[in-house]
């Protein structure tokens, strides 16, 4: 078999791998979204199409598949309905910004009609391999994807995934494989102790709000925004929170899936907890002082956020939980440069902190995962290039075959 990577190799984004052996198989097909948007390469005709998880880097891409051929499409039930939203939501960004739309609803919805749901560790053929999907740990439904052949052979694809347990998330599940493709994001960073992160983040809320400031903390609608919620409740929080954006549509479809996450009854406690911002009169009554605005987006780069981030009251604060990427406003934020807003240059005095809630595997993590699912080969992929290639360059120290293509490279396994 020959895999041959069409994106988020030696990059994260843009994630597409294409498996060229007795089926053509497509995991994952997504966009980069940076200062601007970047597409991986064409994929061509394929049998079959996995997704891992619904976030656009992994997702954003995949209607494109269906202008000409209908491949059958696979993942999980919370998958396709947020996938669905996401997709959607980056159609109207496009139209409003007058981007270059590569596909339009009529593709979307193929995609759509074509998805089949499976749950995690039921098996389904594809052609002659038998393929199972299981828990991730990253976002609800985020799935790892198993393919065995006739042979016995085991071939797995991580996608994005994370070991320790979060609060609605199981930590991924350990499966055995021959070979493995692994994301590399924190390769070279471990992340905090979470209970200290936790108490160091309420204790930060607590300061905000006892000086009569706003917390604006902005999430990405998908993941965090349930995870930031569900932690705003167990902490006697939620009662003076507000959510906006499409953190409420994407919260509704993972209440709808609750087999998916872990603490479900928590989720739905915050749900009813949290004030739903619907009117502008809401927004003024959310800013007014002692609350906590949950909104999109999580790098600052649309959505309601910026309208917040321009009227906050003295004493607030910006709190940051997750990865800012480069030249985005969040990014922006961090290195103390003015942010773009409709067009114009504004710099931002409201300080702002970091707290790392990333629902990523980090170095410890993905080198302990790694071990338990024992491959012999190991393929590092979604990462920057420092990151990948240091994981393949310790991997092999350790006596793996290990490696860290770049985009539009190809690597023959046995399989």
């Amino acid at each position: 078999m020959d895999l041959k990577f069409l994106g988020g190799a030696g990059e994260v984004g843009r994630a597409g791998i294409l498996l060229d052996g007795r089926k053509r198989i497509l995991l994952d097909y997504g966009i980069k979204l940076d200062h601007k948007t970047e597409y991986p390469h064409p994929a061509g005709k394929v049998d079959a199409f996995i997704l891992s998880h619904a976030h656009l880097d992994h997702s954003g891409y995949a209607p494109t598949l269906y202008n000409a051929a209908f491949p059958v499409a696979h993942g999980t039930a919370p998958t396709r309905e947020l996938s669905e939203l996401l997709i959607e939501d980056s159609i109207k960004i496009n139209r409003s910004q007058r981007s270059g739309q590569h596909f339009f609803r009529r593709e979307l919805k193929s995609f759509l009609n074509k998805y089949v749901s499976h749950g995690f560790g039921t098996e389904f053929p594809i052609g002659e391999y038998k393929v199972s999907l299981h828990d991730a740990g990253h976002i609800s439904g985020s799935a790892i994807t198993v393919i065995e052949n006739p042979e016995g052979r085991r071939l797995m694809y991580t996608g994005d995934f994370k070991s320790e347990h979060q609060l609605l998330q199981h930590g991924a599940e350990d499966v055995k494989c021959d070979i493995l493709i692994t994301e590399a994001t924190y390769a070279l960073r471990e992340h905090p102790d979470r209970e200290e992160l936790v108490a160091k983040f309420v204790h930060g809320v607590q300061e905000v709000i006892g000086a009569g400031g706003v917390v604006l903390l902005p999430v990405f609608a998908v993941g965090r925004a349930q995870e930031m919620l569900a932690l705003l409740e167990s902490n006697g929080l939620a009662e003076i929170a507000y959510i906006d954006g499409m953190a409420r549509a994407a919260t509704e479809i993972v209440m709808r899936h609750p087999k998916f996450i872990d603490n479900s009854d928590l989720l739905r406690s915050a749900i009813g907890s949290v004030g739903w911002v619907d009117s502008q009169k809401d927004r003024s009554k959310a800013l007014a002082g002692g609350s906590i605005i949950l909104t999109t987006a999580g790098m600052l780069s649309g959505g309601p956020v910026l309208n917040y981030i321009m009227k906050l009251p003295a004493a607030s604060k910006i709190f940051l939980t997750g990865y800012q990427a480069e030249r985005t406003n969040g990014r922006k934020l961090m290195e103390g440069n003015p942010l773009e807003i409709d067009g114009r240059r504004v710099r931002i005095s409201t300080p702002w902190e970091f707290y790392d809630f990333s629902a990523h595997a980090g170095k410890s993590d993905l080198y302990n995962y790694i071990k338990r699912s024992d491959p012999e080969t190991v393929i590092c992929v979604h990462g920057d290039s420092e990151s990948a290639s240091s994981l393949a360059d310790g991997l092999r120290l350790e006596g793996f075959d290990a490696h860290a293509p770049k985009i539009g490279d190809s690597i023959s396994v046995e399989f």
